[in-house]
């Protein structure tokens, strides 16, 4: 059974940084696109980041382009989202999610389309 297990969220003031991580098990990690979506309370969840297996090309929606940073340890099936100069903004439930299909972020139209998905972390920023 595919499983993705976020951490890293919590409490932090604008300014900060926080590190989520995201560890699969129960698919091959090594042949899964990986992305990083977050949902603010009443909005739609968006997709914030993507990154391919195998060349780690990696895709930002503009408003983290320059703060956050993805990337991934094949050898500790984990992906990173390293989230810097994190502004009010960002509180959201950040959510990790694969494509079981594709080693490319853009396989798909949209990160919503994913196969797997974990159950979510927190992530609130204090003015």
């Amino acid at each position: 059974e595919a499983q993705l297990v976020e951490s890293g969220g919590g409490l932090v003031q604008a300014g900060g940084s926080l590190r989520l991580s995201c560890t699969a098990s129960g698919f091959t990690f090594d042949d899964s696109a990986i992305g990083w979506a977050r949902q603010a309370p009443g909005k739609v969840r968006e997709g914030v980041s993507c990154i391919s297996s195998g060349d780690g090309s990696t895709y930002y929606t503009d408003s983290v382009r320059g703060r956050f940073t993805i990337s991934r340890d094949t050898a500790k099936n984990t992906v990173y989202l390293q989230m810097n100069s994190l502004k009010p903004e960002d509180t959201a439930v950040y959510y990790c999610a694969a494509d079981g299909r594709s080693m490319s972020w853009s396989a798909r139209s949209t990160i919503h389309e994913y196969d797997y998905w974990g159950q979510g972390t927190q992530v609130t920023v204090s003015s």
